[in-house]
């Protein structure tokens, strides 16, 4: 059950399922990087999560990924995205999180898009931007920012 309450005469959602994007693109980890770019380019989107062939999501593919790992790299387009994708700890939200406990869990793993995860399936992503448009989610949205953009060391 979500919580609601009023600000300003206005109903805010409290739990991410009511501001979540439900139409996620998706990408398989079978497919190349050049199709990820392509799906990326159409939709105007930075990043896809990837799901297996049970559509259960086992990573996340950015355009920096594909930017850094593939094309900084010299690696061709047909390079797989299960090469290119993060894979490790996935970080994800429930449908029924509290929209500030998902603000939280992106500022402490410094992420940016949060996929929303019901049964192993995607069923929605939450951008810090779909936080800073809730109003009354603002400042959460601002502090995970901060905390997204302190610098961390090279990846290895």
């Amino acid at each position: 059950m979500s919580i609601i309450f009023f600000y300003g005469g206005y109903e805010m959602a409290r739990s991410l399922n009511e501001i979540m994007t439900s139409d996620v693109v998706t990408i398989k980890e079978s497919q190349t990087v050049q199709e990820a770019a392509a799906l990326m380019s159409e939709y105007n989107i930075g990043s896809l999560p990837v799901v297996n062939t049970n559509n259960e999501i086992v990573g996340i593919i950015t355009d920096r990924d594909i930017t850094l790992r593939t094309t900084a790299q010299g690696e061709h387009p047909q390079t797989l995205v299960s090469e290119v994708m993060t894979a490790q700890q996935i970080v994800s939200g429930t449908p029924n999180m509290d929209v500030h406990e998902a603000a939280d869990l992106m500022a402490n793993h410094q992420i940016r898009r949060l996929p929303v995860v019901e049964n192993g399936q995607i069923v929605g992503m939450v951008a810090l931007g779909d936080l800073a448009t809730e109003n009354i989610y603002a400042n959460e949205a601002g502090e995970a920012l901060q905390s997204i953009s302190t610098p961390s060391g090279p990846q290895q």
